[in-house]
């Protein structure tokens, strides 16, 4: 007789109770980690080894055909491992799905994952901006289409859990991850993961998101990865939880990842208040909580806080872990845990259970198998979306005038990263991801901004000289594990400082109209570039030599045009006030060099503002926008604040605010502030601008900062042409949480404040939030809206 498990008309509920009756403890086990294979078609599967074992802490194991017959919860990157076509990709996760379905005892299905920040971690799928660039935007319908269109990938190529999008709040650009992040506003970070889950998952949350790093990851000890994180709770609750709440509430988020820090000593992986407590008691998670790679072991490998991997599997999955990714290196104790009495089959259980409802209810056991002929990658409609992206990210600092170039001037177009490909990529996409494991892949798919110059240009106006190197030869660092160095040597940085390039171009540069230089970072893992997961800096001075190179060329006189591009933004030392123009691209992706061609060129306009503000210098560090007044110091230190700060960034045309009107001084406790503000286009081109609402409380019973986010509009009119825009803000919004961990608003006075970025506030007024003081409900209103009414 057929099992009840397999008969897809039952409740999920009845068909994992089934299910896990007919289990052994062995079949549970199997269910709570993954494995990290490289697949093959013919069925000869092999384990993935290379230099992160050292990190994680593996040693020799049962032979894994032997491991197999009794399942396993999930496949680690099966497309995103090596290089692999995606066909045949495919068919070897097919093959082995078929094993574990009509060769085991129960015909468990696996779920197969990827990394999916910057689109689908695999050969030849669409390489997306970074998420300072969707950050950028400004623009959470965009991100919304792009998620939309990764997961898209994801699904054509049987990946159902993305590990994306990253919630980290920017703090300290130094960090190497500050590429992976929204920015540095709590509120806008939450507003853009909420789209970026709600494009991935779709209506049928088919593909899961994962919500990472759960949390304060970005707040780390002088930026360093991994580091420690310094933080009380109503500040963790303020800045670092609310996107993730927001995530989870309003998007149903169906996975979370812990981060490999401890806060206040207690490492995130073995944190039940934060796992259990916070997640599924006050949130309500009901999808699967996740290891980050080798997490788990680094709580007896690092944290020191367990005696071995039993004990380590134990305090993880007590504290609320689903599943170990990427390996079952301590889970595959968990016999060991049980027969200690650290961990009951109770709870066992109780996460099996789990994992077992999110594969019925992705439909696993019906559809286990990916149809080879339906994979779907780089669509005209993917390609156009990342495209939109990155013209819509790109961020105008600085223009006196010679943007956009007029007709086609010759142009020199000099400097290391204008016809690089990686250099317009981020970490996790898959060119660089390979760096660490010494593989490299083409990325034809990547069109630089030397190319695209060239094509709208001509090649007889467009001259090129590299100008020098930032890493002349991109290979795998050598990280040591942890960061303790003793009696370890240590490798000598592989940033070039070689400068006999320069000369040379100067003379292009001499015998052009105009010096577009393109400058910046080189993604890479774990000190296989300048920036990106492991590879943290101590300054914010260009890498290498670049600096050498921009001097040399402003030297000459000519018009200098500067192009950013890379996941920090990177200080000038003082030629900001010589260049002719400044434009932060990010890592704007495969169609990267359309973008940042298309703006100089006019084509465009550069849309994007600022997410992360621009220290004055790492002495800044950390700095963001939202400090609180006593940051700054006693007295003010020089050093401190921003040239360009959040919010910030120019574009063809000039608005200006024409006036402000508070809708009610007086506002209950329970209800919404309405402001409504008037804003002009002064210039003489068509153009938009990205209206900023700011709030201040005045006086309350913790210490705030000088200025949050709360509302924000991008507003679009002709010369001349104005615009009124209403703001609606709930109360709710203007919480902070209490020492007691509650979230609440007190009535008073709070300043509202309209600008262009929150250093340049146009106008202000301050309204009156009268009644009771109010604790927040589980469901409390976490977003504004804008009306916009063009005259």
């Amino acid at each position: 007789m057929r099992p009840d498990y397999k008969d897809a008309k039952r409740p999920v509920n009845e068909r994992v109770a089934d299910l896990l009756a007919r289990m052994t403890p062995e079949e549970k086990f199997a269910q709570m980690h993954a494995y990290w294979l490289v697949l093959s078609a013919d069925g000869d599967h092999r384990e993935r080894s290379d230099m992160s074992d050292e990190f994680a802490g593996v040693s020799e194991q049962v032979a894994l055909a032997e491991r197999l017959k009794i399942g396993v919860g999930q496949i680690t990157r099966p497309l995103g491992t090596h290089i692999v076509e995606a066909k045949t990709g495919v068919r070897a996760a097919n093959r082995l799905q078929k094993m574990l379905v009509e060769e085991t005892r129960l015909g468990i299905p696996a779920l197969f994952h990827e990394e999916c920040l910057v689109g689908l971690l695999c050969k030849d799928a669409t390489l997306f901006p970074s998420s300072l660039n969707y950050g950028s935007t400004w623009d959470p319908e965009l991100v919304e289409r792009a998620a939309r269109q990764i997961g898209q990938e994801a699904r054509s190529t049987g990946c159902r859990q993305g590990l994306a999008p990253v919630l980290d709040v920017s703090r300290d650009v130094r960090w190497g991850r500050t590429e992976e992040t929204f920015g540095e506003d709590p509120w806008l970070v939450g507003v853009m993961a909420c789209a970026y889950v709600q494009g991935l998952q779709g209506e049928k949350r088919d593909v899961l998101a994962t919500l990472k790093h759960y949390v304060g990851h970005s707040f780390s000890e002088g930026a360093r990865n991994h580091a420690p994180v310094h933080l009380g709770f109503c500040e963790l609750n303020d800045t670092f939880l609310l996107p993730f709440e927001m995530a989870v509430k309003r998007a149903n988020a169906g996975s979370v990842m812990p981060a490999y820090h401890d806060i206040d000593n207690q490492p995130g992986h073995s944190d039940s208040y934060l796992l259990t407590t916070i997640l599924r008691e006050q949130w309500g998670v009901d999808g699967i909580i996740v290891a980050d790679y080798g997490g788990v072991s680094l709580l007896h490998q690092h944290h020191g806080v367990s005696h071995d991997a039993a004990q380590s599997a134990a305090l993880a999955f007590n504290a609320g872990l689903d599943v170990e990714l990427p390996k079952d290196d301590c889970a595959r104790h968990l016999a060991m845990a049980v027969e200690r009495r650290l961990i009951t089959m109770t709870k066992v259980d109780e996460i099996v259970t789990r994992i077992l409802t999110e594969k019925f209810r992705l439909g696993l056991f019906e559809q286990p198998y990916t149809d080879e002929s339906a994979i779907d990658l780089q669509s005209e409609e993917t390609r156009k979306v990342a495209r939109d992206i990155a013209t819509s990210s790109m961020t105008l600092l600085e223009n006196n005038g010679i943007l956009p170039l007029q007709g086609k001037p010759r142009v020199a177009v000099i400097g290391p990263t204008a016809d690089d490909p990686l250099a317009l990529l981020s970490g996790y996409s898959f060119p660089v991801h390979l760096i660490i494991s010494d593989m490299a892949d083409s990325a034809a798919q990547v069109t630089t901004p030397l190319a695209a110059l060239r094509h709208y240009l001509g090649d007889d106006h467009v001259d090129y000289a590299k100008g020098c190197h930032i890493i002349e030869t991109r290979l795998a660092g050598a990280p040591v594990f942890p960061g303790d160095s003793s009696g370890r040597p240590m490798q000598s940085s592989p940033v070039s400082t070689d400068q006999r390039l320069i000369p040379e171009a100067v003379a292009v540069a001499r015998r052009n109209d105009v010096v577009v230089v393109c400058v910046g970072d080189l993604a890479g893992l774990f000190q296989s570039g300048t920036v990106g997961e492991g590879s943290d800096t101590d300054s914010l001075t260009l890498p290498g030599v670049q600096q050498q190179l921009l001097e040399a060329l402003v030297a000459t006189g000519k018009p200098v045009v500067v192009v950013m591009t890379g996941g920090r933004p990177y200080n000038l030392q003082g030629l900001e006030d010589n260049v002719a123009g400044l434009l932060m691209a990010w890592a704007p992706g495969q169609e990267g060099g359309w973008a940042i061609a298309d703006v100089l060129t006019g084509r465009a306009e550069p849309q994007g503002r600022l997410v992360v503000s621009v220290p004055k210098s790492a002495g800044a560090m950390p700095y963001y926008y939202n400090h609180k007044l006593k940051s700054g110091g006693t007295p003010f230190a020089f050093h401190f604040g921003s040239r360009y700060p959040f919010g910030y960034g120019k574009g063809w045309t000039e608005f200006a605010c024409e006036g402000i009107t508070l809708l009610g001084p007086d506002v209950p406790v329970e209800g919404e502030v309405v402001l409504q503000v008037v804003v002009r286009n002064r210039g003489e081109r068509r153009g938009s601008e990205v209206v900023q609402l700011y709030v201040h409380d005045k006086v309350a019973s913790m210490v705030r900062p000088v200025k949050e986010l709360k509302a924000f509009q991008r507003v679009t009119l002709d010369p001349g042409a104005c615009a009124t825009l209403t703001f609606y803000v709930p109360v709710d919004m203007l919480n902070f949480t209490r020492r007691d961990g509650k979230r609440v608003v007190e009535p008073g006075e709070f300043d509202l404040m309209v600008g262009n970025s929150s250093a340049n506030i146009w106008a202000s007024t301050t309204v009156n939030v009268v009644g009771t003081l109010q604790i927040m409900p589980i469901n409390w209103q976490m977003v504004s809206r804008c009306v916009v009414n063009c005259e």
